[in-house]
Parts: C-alpha cells; sequence; structure tokens
C-alpha cells in the first residue's frame, strides 16, 4: 500500500511539473508586442500618437488599418527603410514622407507586431527578425 502512495505522489508531481513548465514558457508573439510598444513610443508615437489614430491627410492611421493586414511585406519595409508615395489605408489617401528611422531587424518586428495587435488590429501571424531581415529595398 505504502508503495501505491508513493507512485501516485511521483505521478502527481510529475503531473504538476509538466503543467507548471507549459504555462510557464514564454509567449514570443506578446514578448515582442511588448518590446514593440517601447519602440513605438520612442520612435512612431509622435506622428501616429497614443491611439494609433494618426493624423488626417498627414499621417496615416495604424489603429483599425486595413493596410497593415493587407500590405504585411510593404507594412514592414516602410518601417525598415521610410515611407514615400502614395499608399491608400482604410480608404483615404495618402502621400506624405516618412524618414528611415535607423530600426534594427529585431525592433521594426517587434513594432510591426505591436502596431498589428493594438488599437482593434489582430495578427496572429508573428513578424520574425529573419521576416525582416529578408525584406530589401
Amino acid at each position: 500500500m505504502k508503495f501505491i502512495a508513493i507512485k501516485l505522489i511521483i505521478a502527481l508531481l510529475v503531473f504538476l511539473n509538466s503543467n507548471i513548465q507549459a504555462y510557464s514558457q514564454s509567449n514570443p508573439l506578446k514578448e515582442s508586442t511588448e518590446r514593440g510598444r517601447l519602440v513605438y513610443e520612442d520612435f512612431c508615437i509622435t506622428c501616429h500618437l497614443p491611439n494609433g489614430e494618426g493624423v488626417e491627410n498627414v499621417y496615416p492611421p495604424l489603429a483599425k488599418s486595413d493596410y497593415l493586414k493587407i500590405n504585411r511585406e510593404a507594412s514592414i519595409k516602410g518601417i525598415k527603410y521610410g515611407q514615400e508615395g502614395e499608399i491608400v489605408v482604410n480608404g483615404k489617401v495618402y502621400n506624405g514622407y516618412m524618414a528611415p528611422l535607423g530600426l534594427y531587424d529585431d525592433e521594426v518586428a517587434d513594432v510591426m507586431n505591436y502596431i498589428s495587435n493594438s488599437w482593434g488590429n489582430k495578427n496572429d501571424k508573428i513578424v520574425t527578425e529573419e521576416e525582416v531581415s529578408n525584406i530589401k529595398k
């Protein structure tokens, strides 16, 4: 009887340990969006504002942005190299200039994950540093 109780206790401890490990594993998208928020606050907030709404007819909105969903690569390229020329966001034409921000590829990925998952945007497909590094001018 004592042997069975010990086996049950060991089985329970193994079960609990595996569940604790699964629960405590990192969430790469969540971690990236948290880092991306800091990048956004340092580089993007001045033009696109704290709520991501931008400035009508001047700086396009990032909030509820169809452009982010439809133009993933172009969005990454714009953050990585700057943006110039006409784009259409939520049915409105913007024809401005965004200077290159000088961000590293990991910072571009993080801020893309942040803006793609904030203010009504939802994208579960994480932007990775490798994806960003593969995008050329």
